[in-house]
């Protein structure tokens, strides 16, 4: 329906062309003096024409490199995740956890580089790390559901108004006002879910979402309130290794005569044993570990909000507002794992400079164990958040806003077996183990003794365990007071400015309660035979290379808990206790505890111009905005009385059982400058240009108070980091250059060239010292003498029962082999510092089209990114390098069809190979490449009537696997398939 409107007022253009959905003032202000004073026609059109043309005239009007999406109509945004939904925008690519969008990366900037806003106001967050504390900054959009969600708008320039940590970009959230949209609006959905990629769970789940919007007193008064739950079975099957540890090629990394090698040098088996062998100049890697793991995860996410608005004098609004999201996740797992002690071995390796195995093969003396291990663990990620805004139109020329807002997220293990858990038990029957790794998918056979043909759940036996409780919690504070002040004539059309003061604490923190008896526990026979149930691994995975016929084709499901309470009862306190008083819970005890206050005092000034350039009309705004941070950091520093050598190549340290607080300070002043400049070269055509400096704060690990060892080391030593809280942040000089050709209604081509001159990113420097002095049972004469004694070929379990029967006063109650002070040599921690000036230019091309097809309902949208950095890792290079995480080029495609009733949506996100990690599993400084992965999702929906409409949505449908490398692409990490899922469902508009 078309309508010809009065001549409108700079405000109500931009209210209209902002989707009808309030944004904070401070933001709202930039699109009320982009608006235009000529008649203009609004266009109202619903479904998925009416979202993409929206989401056009926000880009149009923007000043600034902005994107948005809008909802197609109340209560239905057009992706389930509003993660998925941002991966659709030119230059954001996603992570996804469980199958689902979980954060975002911004022309390779990744999720700590990203700030994430609710209607303008910072948003805290909080997640949880599987094995250690927090650090993070990132917020994880799987806990907000999409249905709430009127729509979301991301800044690529950087803007004076806006709150800084959107390093890489800003993410502005926005939800339904009722005074905005007056009279009475309600939606309600329902919705099933299918998700094949789960075994246990039911075989369809709910979801159900309502929105209610009402305006009162002659729309004085308005109330919304939106709700959300939905509950998801799914799961995962995944291939792993356990890590790789990687040498140079010209030190063959061991001494054939005398028997010693570095922990995962090659040792020859006989003559031949290594086919392709590595070239002096190459260097080459040996996995430490190849397993399966099987995943069941049930996730329940509750979302609510509720927002009062009352006006009562034309120009005065005021909206208080509350928003509450949950996210709960439990999961519980079976796996099984082969690991390597690196022994006589047999290789086929590839070709250089990075080489790796496609075959490895290991033979031991005595069998050696397969690991079979489970967990059962759930978190609760909660998030809330309350405000109050007062906007206050004090005459046509001024308009002040006050927001206050106090917001929370926390993230905590929600069982008393922690956050993060596992039990293992073994049985020893490989006599030799060999892994294929040429194809994608590892191929892991394992060889019995002779004379054993299966494994027998009555040779079972429990070996080590790990409760891991990870807590993390956010609070932010923030008042804001913002103003506009419009000009009646002149090029200066208006000043924008504000000040804002801010309360940020979080708390990460983390305990661990392990036993590390991995050589078993008891004797076989302690746990009934009847709880473990046999099963294959090639029917848990769908892909050709599982069904190798050389895939080992057995191990043992069994439940958690009931291993557990026999663990718990047989075995009792094993070193460390948690808080049931045994080493089979978690411990609230924490000993990771950092605590970080930043408060933050800012203000800005912002002024908009415009003119006539011949023909040509341009805006510019020029701003700048001006930081004071005070950064006070504490954290827990245990300390630790001697190494215990528990295993054949586990290390652990000693708590002393005293701990205490460290804090330190700092402070830094930032000051951001910005320019958009925007030319209308025609109606149609349109120049911008932008400069800018964003920037985005160090993770809390960076800045924490003290200085920790991890309670783990190897035979070489021990690791450990300490904080810097004086830590400059992260800063960006930003420059962008765009072309946008709007020739159409709904229908645009663009491109665009931006560059992102980094600097001040965290570096890691390294110290190493004896921290605690504590001796090495593996280092000092003891080991030299059995070493000696036993010959060359004496592996670690050799030379721990020497130890054992020739020195029984070095090993304590727990049968684990002391460091003596004074005679054992104290062991070397390498100790990870953060330090700034590293410098990185990111730059690259955003390539868009969006063209609707007239009125035939057909529509395509398609965009590229290409993103380069100056820096590249060398995979050849054992040297530590460090780089920007997450850079890849990445592309989308968009067919659909919105007529009649009638909504289709077909969807492909591509996104190309990228750098995930610097270090991997092990510790070890490494590089983690993600390979590229894409996926096709597709909905459709049908409108029975005007209230009524069914719909369908297929995600990943064709079931692709995401996998992910080390130096070379034989070097698998991780090999996961979630499959696809489908949802079904109706919705009821009144």
């Amino acid at each position: 329906m078309k309508q010809n409107l009065f001549k409108k007022t700079r405000i109500a253009t931009s209210m209209s062309l902002l989707l009808g959905a309030t944004m904070h003032s401070a933001i709202a202000q930039e699109a009320t003096a982009d608006a235009d004073n000529d008649m203009v026609e609004v266009i109202e059109v619903s479904g998925i024409r009416g979202s993409v043309i929206r989401s056009m005239d926000v880009k149009r009007a923007s000043q600034g490199i902005v994107d948005a999406i809008s909802a197609e109509e109340m209560g239905k945004f057009p992706d389930t995740n509003l993660a998925e939904s941002l991966q659709r925008i030119t230059g954001v690519s996603i992570d996804r956890q469980n199958g689902e969008g979980s954060k975002v990366t911004v022309r390779g900037f990744g999720p700590d580089y990203n700030l994430v806003l609710l209607n303008g106001r910072h948003m805290p967050a909080s997640s949880l790390e599987a094995t250690s504390a927090s650090t993070s900054r990132s917020f994880d959009f799987a806990n907000i559901a999409s249905e709430g969600i009127a729509g979301v708008e991301l800044y690529k320039t950087g803007k004076a108004h806006v709150p800084t940590g959107g390093m890489g970009a800003t993410i502005n959230i926005l939800t339904t006002k009722p005074l905005n949209s007056p009279g009475l609006k309600a939606t309600f959905g329902v919705k099933g879910v299918v998700d094949e990629s789960s075994d246990e769970g039911d075989s369809i789940t709910p979801e159900l979402s309502g929105l209610y919007s009402n305006t009162f007193a002659d729309d004085t008064f308005g109330v919304a309130i939106s709700g959300s739950y939905q509950k998801r079975d799914s799961g995962y099957a995944q291939a792993s290794t356990g890590g790789w540890r990687t040498f140079p090629g010209n030190i063959n990394g061991f001494d054939w005569a005398g028997g010693n090698a570095d922990w995962g040098g090659l040792i020859p088996d006989g003559d031949n044993a290594y086919e392709n062998y590595p070239e002096e100049s190459d260097v080459y890697s040996v996995p430490q570990s190849v397993g399966y793991n099987f995943h069941e995860i049930e996730r329940v996410r509750t979302n609510g909000q509720l927002t009062l608005q009352y006006r009562p004098v034309d120009n005065i609004t005021t909206t208080l507002d509350y928003t509450y999201a949950k996210n709960e996740v439990d999961d519980r797992y079976n796996d099984v794992s082969a690991w390597y002690n690196f022994g006589p071995s047999r290789a086929v390796f590839t070709d250089g400079p990075a080489v790796a195995p496609l075959v490895y093969s290991e033979a031991f003396g005595a069998p050696g164990d397969l690991a079979m291990g489970a967990g059962q663990f759930s978190t609760v990620n909660e998030n809330k958040s309350v405000g109050f805004n007062v906007e206050w139109e004090v005459n046509s020329n001024l308009e002040l806003v006050f927001d206050i807002h106090d917001s929370s997220a926390e993230s905590l293990p929600n069982s008393p077996y922690g956050s993060n858990n596992v039990i293992g038990t073994a049985t020893w029957v490989r006599s030799v183990t060999t892994t294929d790794f040429s194809a994608d998918f590892p191929v892991l056979n394992i060889t019995y003794p002779e004379g054993v043909s299966n494994i027998r759940p009555q040779d079972v036996r429990v070996t080590g365990s790990s409760f891991r409780n990870s807590q993390m919690r956010s609070d932010i504070q923030q008042a804001q007071i913002s103003g506009s002040y419009a000009f009646d004539a002149g090029v200066l059309e208006s000043v924008d400015f504000g000040y804002s003061t801010s309360e940020m604490k979080n708390r990460s923190a983390f305990s661990n309660v392990q036993q590390d008896n991995w050589g078993g526990l008891g004797e076989a026979g302690d746990i009934d035979p009847s709880v473990f149930t046999r099963q294959d691994i090639a029917s848990r995975f769908d892909n050709d290379t599982s069904s190798d016929p050389a895939l080992q084709p057995e191990f043992f499901v069994w439940d958690f808990n009931t291993i557990r309470e026999i663990a718990d009862r047989t075995y009792g306190a094993l070193g460390p206790v948690g808080d049931c008083g045994t080493s089979f819970c978690a411990s609230s005890d924490m000993t990771t505890d950092r605590r970080t206050q930043e408060d933050i005092d800012a203000v800005y000034l912002q002024a908009n111009l415009s003119g006539d350039l011949g023909s040509m009309t341009w805006r510019m705004a020029v701003g700048a905005r001006y930081e004071e941070t005070d950064v006070t950091s504490s954290a827990l520093v245990p300390t630790y009385t001697n190494i215990a050598w528990a295993g054949d190549n586990e290390f652990s340290l000693i708590p002393s059982g005293e701990q205490d607080f460290t804090t330190l300070e700092g402070s830094y002043e930032n000051f951001l400058p910005s320019i958009d400049f925007n030319l209308d070269l025609t109606d149609e055509l349109m120049l911008r240009a932008s400069y800018g400096k964003t920037m985005s704060r160090p993770g809390y690990g960076f800045i924490q108070g003290g200085k920790t060892v991890d309670s783990l080391v190897r035979i070489n030593g021990g690791t450990g980091s300490q904080g810097n809280p004086g830590l400059k942040p992260f800063e960006s000089t930003n420059f962008d250059l765009a072309l946008e050709w709007y020739y159409d209604e709904g229908s645009y081509a663009s491109i665009g060239y931006f560059t992102k001159d980094g600097k001040n990113f965290t570096a890691t420097g390294q110290i190493t010292e004896t921290t605690f002095d504590l001796p090495h049972p593996a280092q000092g004469a003891r080991y030299n003498e059995a070493v000696a004694a036993l010959g060359a070929g004496a592996t670690n379990t050799d030379i721990r029962n020497y130890i054992i029967e020739n020195y029984p006063n070095t090993v304590n109650a727990d049968g684990f082999i002391l460091g003596v002070p004074g005679e054992d040599p104290a062991a070397e921690f390498t100790i990870n510092v953060p330090i700034n000036g590293k410098e990185e230019n990111t730059y690259g091309w955003e390539l868009a089209v969006q063209h609707l097809f007239g009125e035939s309902g057909f529509g395509v949208i398609a965009n590229a990114t290409i993103v380069n950095s100056d820096f590249e890792y060398d995979v050849a290079s054992l040297e530590p390098q460090s780089g920007l995480l997450g850079i890849s080029d990445s592309a989308n495609f968009i067919g659909f069809y919105d007529k009649d009733g009638i909504q289709v949506r077909v969807a492909y996100n591509w996104r190309d190979k990228f750098l995930a990690n610097d270090g991997n599993a092990l510790g070890l400084r490494s590089p983690i490449f993600v390979e590229d992965y894409g996926q096709w999702d597709v909905n459709a929906s049908y409108a029975f009537n005007e209230n009524l409409t069914f719909f369908i949505e297929a995600l990943n449908v064709t079931d692709e696997a995401v996998r992910s490398h080390e130096r070379n692409s034989r070097q698998l990490v991780s090999y996961t398939e979630t499959g696809p899922r489908y949802n079904i469902g109706a919705r009821y508009t009144f």
